[in-house]
């Protein structure tokens, strides 16, 4: 994946360019020789940014069959000594 680097003048000399760039690879636009910003194509974004997904979704598990858990049984309001 090539990378492309624009000034922010070129950047603004030539917009189509570098949307047409952003179709290979990013491209990167400095200000005063530093990187401020990429371009990138939506397909690439929707990569890098992942699919919207609900709070449920995120803490749900993903394979709960395979998942073994055994916590232990608590008793309230029983001490050591009625144990015995």
């Amino acid at each position: 994946m090539p990378i492309t680097t624009l000034s922010s003048r070129e950047f603004n000399q030539d917009a189509s360019g570098a949307k047409k760039a952003a179709t290979n690879g990013p491209v990167f636009i400095t200000d005063r020789g530093q990187p401020r910003h990429v371009l990138l194509s939506i397909e690439d974004y929707r990569r890098l940014a992942g699919a919207p997904r609900s709070i449920a979704d995120a803490l749900a598990m993903a394979d709960e069959a395979q998942t073994e858990l055994e916590p232990p049984r608590v008793m309230i309001g029983v001490g050591p000594a009625d144990l015995d």
